[in-house]
């Protein structure tokens, strides 16, 4: 490629990189939480806090959580979704079965272990929070790209917070 070619990608890289970083962040974070079920009672041993809840609604509905009647917040979303089914699907509920499941296979699926692919994602977490932090740090102390850093790094982070709010 030509020289002109790679310096036009590495500025493309680089704009997308500092506006997206702090939803990379974000969303790195929520993520290895719940893949522990930390946004909820029974995976976090009690109430979770409120900051987990408020990233596990946005993560998951890209809403804020709401209160239940002055009760703790809630992921519940207010309404259901558009096609959403309102009870147990007629296949499930008929008892029938597909797949492994089905043929009488040893090992259904719903009998292997999801741990090792859970430690996996919270591996892969730490590693994007690790790579945009680094991505950050390395924008910043560019003296000549520095300002324009910060303004594309407020954007990215501003942009989504009007967008949540509005």
């Amino acid at each position: 490629m030509k020289a002109q070619t790679m310096r036009r990608i590495r500025q493309y890289h680089f704009y997308l990189g500092m506006f997206f970083a702090p939803a990379t962040l974000l969303f790195a974070l929520s993520g290895a939480l719940q893949t522990f079920r930390l946004q909820e009672a029974k995976g976090y041993g009690g109430t979770p806090p409120g900051w987990i809840v408020w990233m596990a609604s946005v993560h998951k509905d890209q809403s804020l959580p709401r209160e239940n009647r002055g009760g703790p917040l809630s992921l519940t979303p207010s309404a259901p979704r558009a096609g959403a089914a309102s009870g147990p699907s007629t296949e499930m509920s008929s008892g029938s079965l597909s797949g492994p499941a089905r043929r009488g296979e040893d090992r259904p699926f719903a009998r292997i272990s999801p741990l090792p692919l859970k430690i996996f994602v919270v591996l892969m977490s730490i590693g994007l929070l690790a790579s945009a932090i680094l991505g950050i740090v390395i924008a910043l102390t560019n003296r000549t790209m520095r300002r324009t850093s910060v303004i594309v790094l407020v954007a990215g982070a501003v942009l989504p917070l009007l967008l949540l709010l509005a």
